[in-house]
């Protein structure tokens, strides 16, 4: 442990955990169905390769200065950047993430309580050929008590994680996870290429034709590489605080970024070669994606009926690890908060904002057909869960990291944020590289960005 002022902090056992447990925050649900459909609808392997550059360029820079900032000050989004600007407005930024997390963990906890669903509905083997798998999701999620009983389950499993501490519940859980996680994707992506008619998904998804690159398509890959990394809302700023000062912050970002990307890219080579199995294409994106469509494949897959029992049960464990790993690290942010500033028990704070994102996710939960003005908004025209989603995954996410970014290029200032990359002698060789990335490129390109959206919820049409 550390000392932060006058209280004892803790630190990752190693290196080693503190990747597992930033790469299990940023591999998520939206690697394994949001990064397929958005290849999909943008020219699959053009989009991958413009993607693996936007990681590089935009994705990396902002995790370095995430990091950077959580371990110079050992302190939560809002004290960071307390103690970085004192008597300023940029606490306010860290205010923006610690409520970002709790918002998005109430509706995500929705959507992975639907996981677990489905885990106990494929090993039952429910999805026999011809079963109308639309219904099925229908049913399961515009049941009230189902709905809110998963919901509540997922929540309990991940206030049980956090309040067990750095050590002893994050790292301890992540080790075993993200193994388990990694296994389960080579597992799974060795059984979708192996298909008949997988060599089409491959061949859409791997071979890019550079033609199709524009405006759209880079847009669309910076905005999937940035938000794939869990960056914006404090979280790798709070995962940076608990990094030991002697811990190379450049490798680490590395490391945490390779693997987000490295578990993306596994999950098209399940998604792709799966779906042209079937010859479907990749008709829908999101939960209709992952709930309805690969679910009609199930009672089909050989050897029938056993191979789509081990294939669904494996791939909805894949997506509930990937939740539970994810959802942790959104609770932990606020937490944080509350441990630091409040100097509140991280038990009494785990409890507090667990119960918190419960009530706030019952509306999502509802807004599945359960209560119809909740699943068609009057005026906004859609279910509360989606409009969440896009208000503070979306929007709030893309606001904290133009505003870190900004921070960290003008304000605290390229230099000191290098020095503490460079502390106890680390190398950081592509200081210059890094320092104009993180002033000019990411900022731009975030700007850019913000501006789409805007201009898309206005106009129905993006900017480009």
């Amino acid at each position: 442990m550390e000392m932060n002022g006058s209280q004892p902090r803790e630190n990752w056992g190693s290196k080693l955990a503190f990747i597992m447990a930033a790469a299990g925050s940023a591999i998520g649900l939206g690697n394994i169905w949001a990064f397929p459909t958005n290849a999909a609808a943008n020219g699959g392997g053009a989009f991958l390769v413009v993607y693996l550059i936007c990681v590089v360029l935009i994705g990396a820079p902002v995790m370095l200065a995430e990091f950077a900032i959580g371990r110079a000050t050992q302190r939560n989004p809002v004290g960071a950047f307390k103690a970085l600007a004192p008597k300023s407005g940029w606490k306010y930024l860290g205010g923006l993430g610690v409520v970002a997390g709790v918002v998005i963990l109430s509706f995500y906890a929705v959507i992975a309580g639907w996981t677990v669903s489905y885990i106990f509905k494929c090993l039952a083997g429910t999805f026999k050929p011809g079963v109308d798998t639309a219904a099925i999701f229908e049913q399961m999620s515009g049941d009230p008590l189902n709905a809110i009983g998963y919901l509540a389950a997922f929540m309990a499993l991940s206030v049980y994680v956090v309040v067990g501490g750095v050590r002893q519940g994050i790292e301890r859980w992540t080790k075993v996870l993200m193994p388990i996680l990694l296994v389960l994707l080579v597992l799974l992506g060795i059984r979708a290429v192996t298909l008949s008619g997988a060599g089409a998904g491959l061949a859409f998804y791997l071979k890019p034709d550079f033609s199709l690159i524009n405006g759209k398509v880079i847009l669309s890959a910076a905005g999937q590489a940035f938000f794939s990394l869990s960056l914006g809302m404090g979280t790798m700023i709070t995962y940076g605080s608990y990094i030991a000062k002697k811990d190379d912050l450049v490798s680490s970002t590395l490391w945490v970024s390779t693997l987000d990307t490295a578990i993306a890219i596994l999950a098209g080579l399940i998604i792709f070669p799966t779906l042209f199995h079937a010859g479907l294409g990749l008709q829908e994106g999101g939960p209709g994606m992952v709930f309805v469509v690969l679910t009609s494949l199930l009672g089909e897959m050989p050897p029938a009926p056993l191979g789509g029992i081990i294939f669904g049960t494996g791939f909805f464990l894949l997506l509930g690890i990937a939740a539970i790993t994810s959802s942790v690290s959104l609770l932990e942010v606020g937490v944080a908060y509350i441990v630091d500033e409040r100097k509140i028990s991280r038990k009494k704070a785990g409890l507090f904002l667990g119960g918190l994102a419960f009530l706030l996710g019952i509306p999502s939960a509802l807004g599945n057909g359960a209560v119809s003005w909740l699943t068609n908004l009057p005026v906004i025209g859609t279910d509360f869960l989606s409009f969440l989603f896009e208000v503070f995954g979306q929007y709030a996410l893309a606001i904290g990291a133009l505003f870190i970014s900004i921070f960290v290029g003008w304000k605290w200032g390229v230099t000191n944020a290098a020095a503490e990359v460079e502390l106890e002698g680390n190398a950081f060789r592509f200081h210059q590289i890094w320092s104009f990335l993180i002033k000019f490129v990411c900022p731009t390109v975030l700007i850019v960005i913000l501006l789409n959206k805007v201009w898309t919820l206005i106009f129905g049409r993006g900017l480009i």
